[in-house]
């Protein structure tokens, strides 16, 4: 087997806990501080491999830009994350992830003016009716027992997957050329800047218990620092489009960690949309066509 398969299956894994340990820390440390403690973490894990490899300098040149991508790229979007995850399950919360390819292709398409093929324009349409069908009865904003509507959380992951197709396209714009390791370790210290004082005004009243720490320091260390790591090195080792792909798999594992470890339940519907919308999703960023075949790409 090629390392480069290893390695793809070990960051879908790895990027799939990401949502078990964000539940697990958001039940007592809020949705704001959670973000916060996880970028802070992988902060403190990236910037010395920074320093380690002499990029500083490189740091300290784009560093103002990289910080504010860091916003859109991570404050926001797990902000989302894990106020949804206090209402939806990691599951869903997986699978309206794996659109992150899909709007990055719609918001290529309006600001880059990269006009998507027929293949990928059909792609774009499937993938929106599998999120319209799984957030269908989800619908409903009025609070459950965890006082967060499940509508407003599908909303949440849906803002977060977009703020990832922006700043994504932003880095391509503006970021051409900086080390991958540099734009990583940046935007995890633009979102903890960021993140520093709404974290501090909504900190929990009563400290978190040690469960809490522990998951939250696996998914800075591990789900963020580490990930990173892997993902840049799967762009290198198998090209950016077998990179991508890897959003497909990360539901898949996602779903087995909350079924073992949250009693979590999934649905054949879920199932179906969830199909829908990687189908959708693949056809959108080219990695399938329909008919002749076209190049893939990544927005």
């Amino acid at each position: 087997m090629n390392h480069w398969i290893v390695e793809f299956l070990l960051l879908g894994a790895i990027w799939g806990a990401s949502f078990l340990f964000t539940r697990i820390g958001v039940v007592e440390f809020g949705a704001i501080p959670t973000a916060f403690v996880r970028v802070a973490i992988a902060t403190a894990f990236l910037l010395p491999l920074v320093m380690m490899r002499g990029l500083g300098s490189q740091l300290r040149k784009d560093g103002r830009l990289i910080c504010l991508i860091g916003v859109f790229n991570s404050a926001v979007p797990f902000v989302c994350f894990a106020f949804a995850l206090l209402s939806i399950t990691t599951g869903m919360s997986a699978i309206l992830n794996a659109t992150v390819p899909l709007f990055g292709a719609l918001v290529a398409w309006v600001w880059l003016k990269d006009r998507p093929t027929p293949s990928r324009l059909a792609g774009l349409a499937i993938g929106f009716i599998g999120i319209a069908l799984l957030s269908w009865d989800k619908a409903t904003f009025k609070p459950d027992a965890a006082g967060v509507a499940p509508g407003f959380a599908v909303l949440a992951c849906l803002l977060a997957t977009v703020c990832y197709a922006v700043s994504a396209n932003a880095a391509k714009k503006y970021l051409g050329g900086v080390p991958a390791l540099v734009t990583a370790a940046g935007s995890q210290l633009g979102a903890t800047i960021a993140l520093a004082v709404p974290a501090a005004i909504f900190w929990p009243n009563q400290m978190p218990g040690l469960r809490a720490w522990l998951a939250l320091t696996a998914v800075g260390v591990l789900c963020t620092g580490v990930a990173y790591i892997l993902y840049f090195r799967l762009i290198e080792r198998a090209g950016a489009p077998r990179a991508l792909a890897v959003t497909f798999i990360l539901p898949v594992f996602a779903v087995i960690y909350g079924v073992a470890f949250l009693d979590e339940h999934v649905t054949g519907w879920m199932l179906i949309c969830g199909a829908v919308i990687v189908s959708g999703t693949a056809l959108s960023t080219g990695l399938l066509a329909l008919g002749r075949r076209a190049p893939a790409r990544i927005a």
